[in-house]
C-alpha cells in the first residue's frame, strides 16, 4: 500500500471515529436525556421520594423494613441486603442445598411472624429474592397475609389497612405484563407519616 493510500484510509477511519464519537457520546445521550426529562421526569431522575424536605428513598429500590409494625419486602441477595451498589441475585439454582435451606428457614419465619398455620401456603415472593435483590414490590397476597400483624402492631383496623394496601397496589404494566403488586416503601411511609 502506498503512503498516500494509507493516509487516505487513515483520514477516513479517523473521520468515522470522530463522527461516531459525536453521535454516540454526545448527541444520542443528550437526546435520550432530553426525552426522559420531558416525558418521564420523575422516573428519569430516579423516582426519589422526599418527606419533609429529606430524601427517604426511591420507589424503585427496596429498603429493609423490620419489626411487626411494617410490611416486609422481598428478601435481598444484594450485598449485605438491599445494597444498591451490589445489586444481583444469589445465582443459586433450584437444586442448591443452600437455597433450599434458606427458603425453608424463611418459610418458617414468615409463618411464625404472621401467625400462620404450618400448612398455610406462603407466597414465593415472601421467601425468595428477586433477580436484582432490590425489588421494591411484594405481591398483593403477600401484603394481605402480613396485614393482620401490621394492623395489630399499629392498633388499626384490618379493613383500613386493606384500603391502604389497595391504594398502593399497582396494576399490570400496560395492562397485560406482570402481576398486580404493592410498593412496600410507599405503603410503609403512608403508615408512618400519612402521606
Amino acid at each position: 500500500m502506498k503512503t498516500t493510500e494509507y493516509l487516505k484510509e487513515l483520514r477516513t477511519a479517523l473521520a468515522s471515529v470522530l463522527v461516531l464519537v459525536v453521535i454516540l457520546c454526545g448527541a444520542y445521550p443528550f437526546a435520550v436525556w432530553g426525552i426522559g426529562q420531558a416525558l418521564f421526569p420523575n422516573q428519569a431522575n430516579g423516582s426519589l421520594i422526599q418527606l419533609k424536605g429529606k430524601m427517604v428513598g426511591s420507589s424503585l429500590i427496596a429498603q429493609g423494613f423490620k419489626g411487626a409494625a411494617y410490611f416486609h419486602p422481598r428478601p435481598s441477595a444484594a450485598g449485605q441486603g438491599y445494597d444498591a451498589s451490589s445489586s444481583g441475585g444469589s445465582n443459586l439454582g433450584p437444586t442448591s442445598r443452600k437455597l433450599i435451606d434458606s427458603v425453608t428457614e424463611r418459610i418458617a419465619v414468615y409463618r411464625s411472624e404472621n401467625n400462620l398455620s404450618p400448612q398455610s401456603p406462603v407466597p414465593a415472593d415472601a421467601v425468595t429474592s428477586s433477580g436484582s435483590g432490590l425489588d421494591p414490590h411484594i405481591s398483593v397476597q403477600n401484603a394481605r397475609l402480613q396485614a393482620p400483624r401490621v394492623a395489630k402492631a399499629r392498633n388499626m383496623s384490618q379493613e383500613r389497612l386493606r384500603q391502604k394496601i389497595d391504594t398502593y397496589t399497582e396494576g399490570r404494566d400496560l395492562g397485560i405484563f406482570g402481576e398486580p403488586r404493592v410498593n412496600v416503601l410507599n405503603l410503609n411511609l403512608d403508615l408512618d407519616y400519612g402521606r
